[in-house]
């Protein structure tokens, strides 16, 4: 096994990287040795002098310095007694055999028309609800997503039935990615992690349009287009890791407003393909030459 080093954004954490998971979806903060129950290697490396606070998350280890020492003089020597440690058989976090029994479950990833955007498919149902996050500040209802934010590429996701869409920054390729995410993903779910708390999502104007109460305020036409996105159009749009919502109708204008969310948003394609193939339905479903489609990105 061999450590990576890398830098971080604050010059006095350092990051010693592991090939492989050392936690099962837990994020660990340790303060002093004190705290350090439960982790025997940082309790070890509490005996360092200049050891400040220790984090401990999916694939590494995170430790402060006190100022009395600079990282490019004990770098090498912290990352070999971790490996020392490791290779002796020594622990670094106890687990606690009071929680529940892992869950098998299969994860696979499925490409979408957004070369961006990959969704990773569950062999069971992980929510009754859609949800998109653009940043973790937006993602208080899934402990998942917030863990996944987490990851340097993912810039934005999406969580609905039984699949996840990441989409990546563009400076990460899938090849190098995918087996993370993947492994990541089945591991959380496979450990009991949260994956959305119901109680917790906020849901947006255009979700409360498409919802029973709110559909019986709108004009007669706004409830034809929403049933026929709901019956024609998201399933489609859904088989590629997105969706639809209705946004608005213009009476005067005929403009129909559509947001996209998922592998839908932002991608190359789906902006023109979706705009036309909804607007032809609709113009033909309706009878209304003069409608029109505008399509938003979420």
């Amino acid at each position: 096994m061999k450590i990576t080093i890398k830098e971080t954004q604050n010059p006095t954490i350092l990051k010693f990287e592991f090939p492989d998971f050392i936690t099962k979806n837990e994020n660990f903060e340790f303060k002093n040795i004190d705290e350090t129950k439960n982790s025997p290697l940082a309790q070890q490396l509490f005996y360092l002098p200049f050891v400040k606070t220790v984090y401990i998350s999916g694939n590494f280890i995170a430790i402060e310095r006190f100022s009395i020492v600079e990282w490019k003089d004990v770098q090498e020597d912290v990352a070999q007694q971790i490996e020392n440690f490791i290779s002796t058989g020594g622990k670094i976090i106890l687990e606690d055999e009071s929680k529940t029994k892992k869950q098998p479950i299969t994860v696979y990833g499925e490409t979408t028309p957004n070369p961006a955007a990959l969704k990773f498919v569950i062999n069971k149902g992980i929510t009754k609800s859609t949800v998109e996050f653009k940043n973790i500040d937006d993602a208080k209802a899934s402990p998942l997503a917030q863990e996944l934010f987490k990851l340097p590429y993912v810039k934005e996701l999406f969580i609905t039935e039984n699949y996840i869409s990441v989409t990546k920054y563009e400076s990460y390729t899938w090849e190098e990615i995918t087996l993370e995410l993947r492994t990541f993903i089945k591991q959380f779910i496979e450990n009991g992690g949260t994956i959305l708390d119901e109680s917790l999502i906020e849901k947006s104007s255009k979700q409360d349009k498409q919802e029973i109460k709110n559909f019986d305020n709108l004009d007669v036409t706004s409830q034809e287009i929403i049933n026929i996105l709901e019956e024609y159009v998201k399933p489609a749009v859904a088989a590629d890791g997105g969706n639809i919502l209705f946004d608005s109708y213009d009476e005067t204008t005929k403009k129909v407003k559509v947001v996209l969310q998922g592998s839908c948003n932002g991608c190359p394609s789906s902006t023109f393909t979706l705009k036309n193939g909804i607007e032809n339905m609709l113009k033909s479903m309706l009878h209304n030459e003069d409608i029109v489609v505008e399509a938003i990105n979420g």
